[in-house]
Order: C-alpha cells, then structure tokens, then sequence
C-alpha cells in the first residue's frame, strides 16, 4: 500500500470565545494511491475545508499535509502555486473554465502554463474518454452543465497530477447527468490510475467511490471501505498476477 496524501493533526478554528468555530478540529487522514475516496458530510462540517487544506488552497492553525512525499507547508507561495498546477488536478462545483477559451483550450491551459507542449495523443485519450469529440472548438458557455464538468475533469488530468480534488462536482446538475458524471470520473481514474478525493453531501453519489469517509463537527466520524474498493482490489490484484 502506497501513501499518496497524508494529513495530520490538521486544525482550523474560526472567530474566538463563544463565536469560535471549529471547522477542523485534529483530523489525522490518509489516502491511498489510486483510491477513488469520497469525504461526506453535511453542510457546515468541515469536509470544504479539509478538501481546501489538501490541496494548499488554506494553511491549517495546526498540522501538516503532505502529497508524494512534499510537506505543503515548506513551500513559499511561488512554490506551492506551481507544485499544485503540476501535482494537483482540481474538479469545481461551478466547473471554472474559462469563458472566452475554446474546449480544447481550457483542457490543456494549465500545461500551458507552465510552458509546456500538451501530449495530443494522451489528450485525445481524455477526449474520447469523456465523449467530447466534436466539442473541442467550442465555447463553455455553449455545452450544457454535463459537458462542461466533463471539460473541466479532462482539464484536471491533462498535466496527470499525483491527486485529484473534487469539490461537490456535481452539485449543479440533476440527478441522472450527476450519477453520469460521477461514473465518468471513475471510470477515468482507473483508466488513468489517478487518485481522487471528493467531497459531497449526497450518499448516493458517495457510494460509487472506493472508500466513503465521514465527517462531523470538523472530525472524521466514520471511515468505511464499499463494495467498489473490494471488486477494485480483485481487478488490480489480477492484473499484477498476469503481468510478466
């Protein structure tokens, strides 16, 4: 088993006295590689800011997080931007693609960022993937909901990062385009062999992940493997076996 993410005794409170909030309160959590782990828990508990301190987008009061081996806080601020671009895929609610750039633009943005030539070939691959074939010269603001949160997931392993957070990615679409999208992005962590951590309030959309961890007042209340972890464990396990 390798340990990909780890965090540990990770603390954030809000205001003082009476007025203090507790929105982590010491969670010790950690991730396996290739594990698709889905963090639930209601409004309030703290699971939006555990996927912030994760992915160094917060500094924590208290403890530390570290990815592949990097303590997040060692890092200046230079340094931790450009060790997320290149380390960390991030999935949003709202999708943040960029209005006035093409699909295809949007998905390989972050690679030009760091000036880099997009491997069109692995690319490609997502394209098909995520069935967006035919859509590459088009606007965001011309695709529905489903299709630009397929963008946006394309866009998150186009630099193929150590770990993928997604944040409620799929609060904004209906029921059946939700379990469409979850499904999608399950199918291209195997594919790909990335790591996700997801957080989100619906049960049901937990339930296709690996590994289902709750949280509660700012501490892990609940940490349970699914049926999926099982049936994932056979397939990776057959696979090793029949390699030479």
């Amino acid at each position: 088993m390798h340990i990909i993410l780890q965090a540990k005794g990770l603390k954030k409170y809000y205001g003082s006295g009476e007025a203090l909030v507790r929105a982590l309160d010491g969670v010790d959590l950690e991730i396996e590689k290739d594990g698709f782990t889905a963090v639930i828990g209601t409004s309030g508990s703290g699971k939006s800011t555990l996927l912030n301190m994760l992915g160094g987008l917060d500094v924590p009061d208290e403890g530390s997080v570290t990815i592949d081996g990097t303590e997040l806080s060692g890092l200046g601020d230079e340094a931790a931007t450009v060790f997320r671009r290149r380390h960390i895929g991030f999935i949003f609610q709202n999708y943040n693609l960029i209005p006035v750039l093409n699909v295809w633009e949007n998905i390989v943005f972050p690679i030009t960022l760091d000036n880099h030539r997009p491997n069109e070939d692995f690319i490609m691959r997502l394209v098909s993937l995520l069935g967006l074939e035919g859509k590459l010269d088009r606007l965001p603001g011309s695709l529905s909901g489903g299709q630009q949160q397929r963008v946006a997931i394309a866009r998150a392993l186009s630099t193929k990062p150590s770990i993928i957070l997604a944040d409620e990615p799929t609060g904004n679409l209906d029921s059946r385009t939700s379990q469409a999208v979850i499904a999608l992005l399950k199918k291209t962590s195997r594919e790909f062999r990335q790591t996700i951590v997801m957080i989100t309030h619906d049960p049901e959309i937990a339930a296709i992940a690996d590994r289902v961890v709750r949280i509660e007042d700012g501490r892990i209340a609940g940490d349970t493997l699914t049926h999926s972890y099982e049936q994932h464990n056979i397939r990776n396990n057959s696979q090793r076996r029949i390699q030479p």
